[in-house]
């Protein structure tokens, strides 16, 4: 225990890697926070920069970043209503109705602190149950991923504030355009009509901002004359009683948040999703209605999303697997520096499993120091007229957009995506599921097709393993049970709208 307590504080007593981990998570927030700017980019830059490094500088310093990153893009996410990243994607359904009510500071604090929660959490289950939590994803075939990816889209209700149907319509809309491209498994084209340019799929980085950041400048251009809203700056740090009363939901969504993390594949949006899907089933008595500006919302998309991290880490460090697409690239930084992550890597190498999580907890705890300053300066962001603002966040997800390939079709994407959210934002529809759909589409479609190849084909094979194999059998309870409760609490909603 001595020997492992020494490993892990060596991030801590090294001078050269604690400036490195500060650094990196402080550049981590920032890059988080512009939209099309990816944790999963800067992580790939920074090999080039590092091969060269010792090991523990490279991870020290890539560590940094994934933890700032994730919890960066919640920033623009409150403020302005575009996810810096697809991890907070769910951050935006209740972080930004905050805002409009003069809560930004409020929000960005709450999250902070609950974004260091669900780290923490995530790091500390990485800690203790690393070697359990990879056999359990191991139970996970092909098909289990299908059922989690038909789960994900169908927890679109949760995100459907007005009406089930139409969330469920975005939803499909978004699987249609996550299977424009060339197909996975046989690199046959579909929907791409001939065209070139189609190929390579729609990007939904591109989709996201156009869906969230030009689709409401649209909107806004509508209410010109309306003041900003004056922020209260006030009660930035949440008090330790507000804390404590949402620890209870804070552990609970951090849980889901590892979980979620560390199946293959997946990340911090299916993770924030199920979990404020979960928040919103067991919250009795929200701040808000969810949507409308529910603390409890943005605290479980919060706390979920920063838990993935170690989450991802868990299959990483011991089965040499990728929990998401960061810690894929992490895996390429340790082949380089001649480290073979897997199941021996523990008893081989425990250094560096426990140096990695001493510095997963010194970059967590820089998220907390930095995510709290400058909260006043980046809060008064919504306060500058609409006209000047709107111009700036155009210029920011055209910058953007076009920084993810250099490409002007990236472009191009955007503003179509941003025209149709707009007309979809008109009449009730909430864009949240599409980009959910572009994301989950491929996901599912490949799965289930892979599940299908293990039985030869045979449908009815496979509908038998769905409900005889143990993981599949709670997935596929948990699918029914949410569209049955789903359509029970629409028409509940229905028939109170018609007796008022």
């Amino acid at each position: 225990m001595s020997q492992a307590l020494e490993y892990f504080s060596i991030g801590w007593m090294d001078p050269q890697l604690f400036f490195l981990t500060a650094i990196g998570t402080f550049a981590g927030i920032y890059i988080g926070a512009i939209p099309g700017l990816s944790v999963t980019m800067a992580v790939s830059i920074l090999i080039s920069f590092t091969f060269s490094w010792d090991v523990n500088e490279a991870l020290a310093l890539m560590a940094g970043v994934f933890m700032g990153g994730v919890y960066g893009g919640s920033r623009t996410a409150i403020l302005l209503n575009i996810p810096g990243a697809p991890s907070a994607l769910v951050t935006a359904l209740d972080g930004y109705p905050l805002a409009l009510k003069g809560d930004a500071g409020r929000a960005i604090g709450l999250s902070t602190v609950m974004s260091f929660i669900g780290g923490l959490v995530g790091i500390l289950i990485l800690m203790i149950a690393a070697p359990i939590i990879s056999n359990f994803t191991l139970a996970f075939a092909p098909r289990d991923y299908f059922l989690l990816a038909a789960l994900g889209l169908f927890l679109v209700g949760s995100l459907s504030a007005e009406s089930l149907s139409k969330g469920m319509f975005c939803g499909a809309l978004g699987v249609l355009l996550g299977m424009v491209g060339l197909d996975p498994l046989t690199a046959e084209e579909r929907f791409t009509f001939d065209t070139l340019e189609l190929t390579s799929g729609i990007p939904y980085i591109a989709a996201m901002i156009g869906f969230f950041g030009f689709a409401e400048i649209l909107v806004q251009l509508h209410h010109l004359d309306v003041k900003p809203v004056r922020q209260n700056l006030d009660k930035i740090l949440p008090s330790l009683s507000l804390v404590k009363k949402y620890l209870p939901l804070s552990l609970r969504t951090s849980s889901i948040g590892v979980i979620v993390g560390a199946l293959p594949g997946t990340g911090g949006d299916i993770a924030s999703l199920l979990a404020y899907d979960h928040a919103k089933r067991s919250v009795k008595s929200p701040t808000a209605k969810f949507g409308e500006g529910a603390e409890e919302g943005l605290i479980a998309a919060e706390t979920a999303n920063n838990a993935a991290v170690g989450g991802a880490y868990i299959p990483m460090l011991t089965l040499g697997m990728p929990g998401d697409a960061v810690t894929a690239v992490i895996i390429g930084a340790l082949f380089i520096h001649g480290i073979q992550p897997g199941p021996l890597m523990l008893t081989e190498t425990p250094h560096l499993f426990w140096f990695t999580v001493g510095n997963l907890t010194l970059a967590n705890l820089f998220v907390l120091i930095f995510g709290l300053t400058g909260i006043s300066i980046f809060s008064r962001i919504v306060q500058c007229p609409k006209g000047i603002l709107l111009p700036l966040i155009f210029v920011l997800c055209v910058v953007g957009t076009y920084a993810i390939q250099n490409s002007l079709i990236d472009v191009y994407w955007m503003l179509g995506c941003g025209f149709l959210g707009y007309f979809l934002k008109r009449y009730g529809f909430q864009v949240a599921p599409i980009i959910l759909g572009i994301i989950l589409g491929p996901l599912m479609d490949v799965s289930f097709r892979r599940a299908a190849l293990s039985v030869q084909n045979d449908i009815s094979q496979l509908l038998w393993e769905f409900v005889s194999n143990p993981v599949s059998l709670v997935l596929t309870s948990a699918i029914f049970v949410l569209l049955i409760t789903s359509v029970i609490k629409s028409r509940q909603q229905k028939a109170a709208e018609r007796a008022d």
